[in-house]
């Protein structure tokens, strides 16, 4: 029977249907073939599995035959092959049809434990706006996983909010590298915006028009477009001040215009012409 947790995926719309997918759940990639004889046994203990398991994890099935692209980007070379994906980030794999048992270990690292559940249910809270009913869970979490990084991102995102950045970015800092780094980064670009303060923006622009060579008038206006969110006027002015003297105040235009990009996450073009424009600027 047909199953809303098993489906097919090609080049086209892998990134979509199991990157972006394994956010929200996770997803288990079948790579296989329909001459492939081990494939005939772990596909349908695959299937039956998923189906137990009642959306709890996500089957995505790649005819290798059909889709080059993807197994060449996998490197697979003997089929089946199995990887897990969970929050857009590799969590497992096996090669070859396994034993039940095995497939069910495989699945038990892979979906989310009941600490898991907790955070998850900690940060739908915060989604919805209910701060004060998600800190005590995540607090809770913390003190039971002083690790757990989801745990960590929602609390920072919470004290964030009232203005308790020191200790908003204390805990940012304990994000290591993976898939709540970069909401990290952008949390922890944008509190450093706001400390910056806001300015008399009108004024500070006087102040310059009045002295263009005042490095100090020029960085102080630039901090107050920042923290007003016109981003693209500060960053023309910070990397005016890079250009005339990148040891200013210990190098704070480039640390402020890394900041910036980090806060408007990647892909963004505003960042990605500043970048390379910073980056002439560095290595003339």
């Amino acid at each position: 029977m047909p199953s809303a947790h098993v489906f097919d995926v090609t080049d086209a719309d892998f990134e979509a249907r199991v990157i972006e997918r394994s956010q929200q759940v996770p997803v288990v990639v079948d790579f296989w073939a329909p001459w492939c004889g081990p494939c005939k046994t772990l596909g349908p203990l695959l299937e039956r599995l998923v189906e137990e398991h009642a959306g709890a994890f996500e089957l995505a099935k790649v005819n290798v035959d059909e889709s080059p692209g993807l197994s060449q980007a996998f490197r697979v070379q003997s089929i089946p092959m199995v990887i897990g994906l969970r929050d857009g980030q590799l969590a497992g794999h096996f090669v070859g049809a396994q034993s039940e048992s095995a497939v069910r270990e495989f699945l038990a690292t892979l979906l989310p434990s009941s600490a898991d559940k907790v955070v998850d249910e900690g940060m739908a809270l915060l989604a919805a706006g209910k701060d004060a009913e998600a800190e005590p869970i995540l607090r809770q979490v913390l003190a039971d996983d002083p690790r757990s990084e989801k745990a960590l991102l929602g609390l920072a995102s919470i004290l964030s909010g009232r203005g308790e950045y020191d200790a908003a970015l204390e805990l940012l800092d304990r994000i290591g590298p993976g898939p709540q780094r970069q909401a990290a980064d952008q949390l922890a670009a944008a509190i450093r915006i706001r400390q910056s303060g806001a300015g008399d923006i009108a004024g500070l622009r006087a102040r310059l028009d009045a002295a263009p060579d005042d490095l100090e008038a020029r960085f102080a206006l630039a901090q107050a477009l920042a923290a007003a969110g016109e981003h693209r006027e500060a960053l023309d002015h910070y990397l005016s001040i890079v250009q005339r003297d990148r040891a200013f105040r210990d190098d704070g235009a480039r640390k402020a215009m890394i900041d910036i990009f980090d806060l408007l996450g990647p892909g963004a073009e505003l960042a990605d012409q500043y970048r390379s424009e910073l980056a002439k600027a560095l290595f003339r």
